[in-house]
């Protein structure tokens, strides 16, 4: 007992000294050759017996200072060794070959060590996509596939699109240990989805990798004629009709008759989808039909065409003469609306100008005794105009008196004639007034008797 325990306290430094240095993990690509390292060190003398790699306790290789390399399976691995390291080479990686491979290490006296490496077989993914030509129909069928064959570990695959579709996806094991994920887009092929886009994505080791597809739908023709202008007359030249038409596949025929089954009229010329007219008569008032074939099967449209005496350019100018006429009409009308508004505008202001002037006094006559007459607002125009001095001392007659009254309303709408040689004027208010007071010599000459027994003057101006 007292030796053994010597034994193994001589072990334990020896076995402290003692080092395998080997990679924890390791990644190798499908199909591709790897090498697994293994490296022994010891910082005292240490007599290395063996070097063996295992694979799940299965002998791979070993190696032997006194007996040299020995390799089970001499085309899938080779080893390359030495007393102090141990390197592994697998050739050809295959999916089986992942998993946690052993380098053992036997010494003597520090007898065995140990150290583990993980490999992990990668596969990189053939990657594709297609279309799938369908025919145009109202029930949901693929339209499109997508396949990552032979990865490891599997791709996940989506996809990108504007039509309203679904997908599926379904991941399939291979026999070596490798994965295929296929992937169909669905949808209801319309002949709208036909030339339309979509995308699918493959995701693998963190990448993506997007693969476009141009759908193929395949569908009858869609038929449409166009050139006719609804301005065909007698003796046009040089009309024509175009049938448009698309399909999948391409249409191959064209195919020009009449609705009711009579032939064509002689002025008439077709050349694939072009109907030419050399001259329209009467034969051409008819329905033209247009027929397309594809592989798929033939559709048809129909232009109805009606051949008028003459052509529509008349018709056309004097609908511009009216609707000419109708906008200078209404040009007039703005006119007249603009003028009738300055007219207003400007008798409002002419307005506010005379209702807008001060009260004074004004003196007519000159160097004789004369009387002063006061102007009045509008607010007193319904009043007697008084005045003051002579003139109301001069006992005047009542209808006199009213006469100078009814006469003073008047020159408050003018200015006044200073100069009694001068004529009587017009400014921008009204003609002027030029009055006299009432003990002028001229007066009684001026002055005319009516039938109702008032007196007027014969030179004033009233207005």
């Amino acid at each position: 007992m007292h030796r053994l325990w010597s034994f193994l306290l001589v072990l334990c430094p020896v076995l402290q000294a003692q080092q395998i240095t080997v990679n924890e993990k390791m990644t190798g690509t499908l199909g591709q050759q790897v090498t697994l390292p293994c490296t022994f060190t010891s910082s005292v003398d240490m007599q290395v017996t063996q070097i063996m790699w295992m694979k799940d306790s299965t002998n791979i290789a070993t190696y032997s200072p006194q007996f040299g390399i020995h390799v089970q399976n001499k085309n899938d691995f080779n080893l390359t060794a030495s007393p102090s390291s141990a390197t592994l080479l697998i050739k050809l990686l295959r999916a089986s070959d992942e998993g946690n491979y052993v380098c053992e290490v036997t010494t003597f006296p520090g007898g065995n060590r140990k150290g583990t490496t993980y490999l992990s077989v990668k596969a990189d993914p053939k990657n594709s996509a297609e279309a799938i030509p369908v025919v145009a129909g109202d029930i949901e069928v693929p339209v499109a596939k997508c396949a990552s064959a032979n990865g490891k570990p599997p791709s996940q695959i989506t996809w990108r699109s504007t039509l309203p579709g679904n997908f599926d996806m379904t991941v399939n094991n291979n026999t070596d240990g490798t994965y295929t994920v296929v992937s169909s887009f669905k949808l209801i092929p319309t002949w709208t989805a036909d030339k339309q886009e979509v995308i699918c994505v493959i995701s693998y080791d963190s990448k993506e990798t997007p693969i476009p597809v141009t759908l193929s739908v395949q569908y009858s023709p869609i038929v449409a004629i166009e050139g006719y202008d609804n301005n065909w007359y007698l003796k046009r030249t040089g009309a024509s009709l175009t049938c448009n038409a698309h399909g999948n596949p391409q249409p191959t025929v064209y195919t020009w008759k009449t609705a009711d089954g009579s032939p064509l009229p002689n002025s008439v010329k077709a050349k694939n989808n072009v109907l030419y007219v050399e001259e329209v008569d009467e034969r051409v008032n008819t329905t033209i039909v247009c027929e397309v074939t594809n592989a798929l099967g033939s559709r048809a449209s129909q232009q109805e065409v009606l051949v008028r005496e003459r052509a529509l350019e008349t018709q056309t100018n004097n609908a511009g003469a009216i609707a000419g006429g109708v906008i200078g009409g209404v040009l007039v009308v703005l006119l007249l609306a603009a003028v009738i508004f300055i007219v207003i505008r400007r008798g409002g202001v002419h307005k506010k100008e005379r209702a807008s002037y001060n009260p004074k006094t004004r003196i007519f006559g000159s160097g004789k005794p004369s009387q002063e007459f006061t102007y009045q607002d509008d607010s007193e125009m319904g009043k007697p105009l008084k005045a003051s001095g002579p003139l109301r001392d001069s006992g005047l007659s009542p209808s006199l008196a009213e006469e100078e009254e009814d006469e003073s309303e008047e020159r408050m709408k003018y200015d006044v004639l200073e100069d009694d040689d001068e004529e009587e004027k017009f400014n921008e208010v009204g003609p002027m007034l030029q009055l006299r007071p009432h003990h002028d010599p001229y007066l009684d000459d001026d002055m005319e008797s009516q039938t109702d027994g008032s007196i007027i003057s014969r030179t004033a101006v009233y207005v």
